[in-house]
């Protein structure tokens, strides 16, 4: 639903920004001028002449009264409220059109710039002269954003050349270039939540990078023609595109939290990269709460992780958390959070007494040691999808389960099952006939029961 309109020019409208903490938006058209708003009261705040061409890009200072301005007049400006929208500094050295400006959310005494001239620069607020540039592109630069998580000195980049690329900008190399769109790259972010990198481009399609792998994720077309801008909320999964044809906002990633929880109620649950922890048995002691009161959690700082947890759960005993994703995984212990041992796996699977087991691929299953020494290596006959772990190792299929034993990896039974098997549990009953039991459920949310047990396999639907 669209909450307000200002009509600002006849010509078009080609940046806006957001002054939240004085209410205004901020706007450069291909009239020249700048205007500013007051989006509560819709007032005219300021008007002037600040270019003498079309103004492609306006930034906002995130902490001083400071707007930066680019021009197809090969200038950047820097304006200051505070002084009365006067310009205080002026930025040349690029020879072409100067198609978007950002502040570096590190060092907000920088900024970058991209260019039609191939090149994007790096410069300080208080010289009027670049750091130094950045040239690696064959064709004119449309956009650049800088990378606000962690600690990689990153920016990212957006060309004509039909490629976006991904910058260190403290060693002013190259890291990666993102190939496949199949016109210009017109738009390009870092999620700030998400381990996502976003590009859009003249192609109508909008695309999905790890930004840590690098690897194509998504490629996602709603058919209104050309992308033009990307945006995001912080705390938040929506995005939203832009194109010639209107604008949509998307969720992307899942709501539900990676979280785990020990035998004695402690909670360990991954915020991004952050990790953190309560004890529930806390909450509440001595206290009546009622239903669906939420709860005053105590909660408390962990540490962080090394990649970013796509799974995470402890071992039965609760003394050390696998995090598990990027094709990886990282044992921590759970009270101190010290990197305990690590390795690839595209899954992992706790045994009932501590040790573990990794699927490095469909063809490669390894199986460790309490001590986190690899004590065997199984190269199955059939394409594993699924390892699940417990008192008996699961490999599953999408026609078949077998178990094995943990000590020596024998087969203990083979059950025939044409469904994609999504989550399975299996335990030891001893009463009233010593047997495995065994629960698995499939995504379509139906819950199969059945009995292990030496020459008896029985089925319960």
């Amino acid at each position: 639903t669209m909450v307000k309109s200002f009509e600002v020019t006849e010509l078009p409208v080609r940046s806006a920004k957001f002054i939240a903490r004085k209410q205004w938006v901020v706007a450069g058209a291909d009239d020249m001028f700048i205007r500013v708003y007051n989006y509560n009261t819709m007032d005219k705040v300021k008007v002037f002449e600040a270019h003498t061409d079309y103004i492609r890009c306006v930034a906002v200072h995130p902490t001083q009264p400071f707007v930066l301005s680019s021009s197809d007049d090969m200038l950047i400006k820097l304006w200051d409220w505070d002084k009365g929208w006067a310009c205080t500094h002026i930025f040349e050295g690029h020879s072409h059109y100067v198609m978007q400006v950002t502040f570096n959310p590190k060092d907000t005494n920088t900024f970058a710039s991209a260019s039609l001239d191939r090149t994007i620069k790096i410069w300080s607020i208080g010289s009027p002269d670049p750091n130094f540039t950045l040239d690696g592109h064959s064709k004119g630069v449309n956009c650049v954003d800088y990378f606000t998580g962690g600690d990689r000195p990153f920016l990212i980049t957006g060309s004509d050349d039909q490629t976006a690329k991904v910058w260190d900008y403290q060693t002013k190399s190259c890291v990666q270039t993102l190939e496949g769109h199949a016109h210009n790259v017109s738009a390009v972010c870092f999620h700030p939540e998400l381990p996502i990198i976003i590009t859009g481009s003249e192609d109508g399609t909008v695309r999905l990078w790890h930004s840590t792998t690098y690897r194509l994720e998504n490629t996602l077309n709603y058919g209104l023609e050309r992308v033009w801008a990307l945006g995001y909320m912080k705390g938040s999964r929506r995005i939203v595109i832009g194109y010639d044809e209107g604008t949509i906002m998307i969720k992307i990633g899942r709501e539900v939290p990676v979280a785990s929880m020990d035998n004695s109620g402690k909670i360990i649950w991954a915020k991004h990269n952050e990790i953190q922890t309560v004890n529930i048995k806390t909450v509440g002691a001595g206290n009546e709460i009622a239903d669906g009161e939420r709860l005053p959690l105590a909660v408390k700082e962990l540490g962080s992780c090394d990649l970013y947890p796509q799974n995470l759960r402890h071992n039965p005993n609760g003394r050390f958390v696998v995090v598990c994703g990027d094709g990886e995984y990282i044992i921590y212990t759970a009270l101190a959070w010290r990197n305990r041992s690590f390795g690839s796996a595209l899954e992992f699977a706790w045994s009932s007494d501590g040790e573990y087991a990794v699927r490095e691929s469909t063809s490669r299953i390894k199986i460790y040691s309490k001590n986190f020494q690899e004590r065997k290596s199984i190269r199955p006959t059939f394409s594993v999808e699924r390892v699940f772990g417990g008192v008996l190792l699961a490999m599953c299929t999408n026609d078949f389960i077998c178990f094995y034993d943990w000590a020596d990896c024998r087969l203990i039974r083979r059950i025939d099952v044409n469904v994609k098997v999504s989550l399975l549990c299996c335990f030891k009953n001893q009463t009233p006939f010593p047997c495995h039991l065994v629960c698995y459920a499939t995504k379509k949310n139906l819950l199969f029961s059945c009995r292990i047990s030496t020459g008896l396999t029985v089925v319960i639907w």
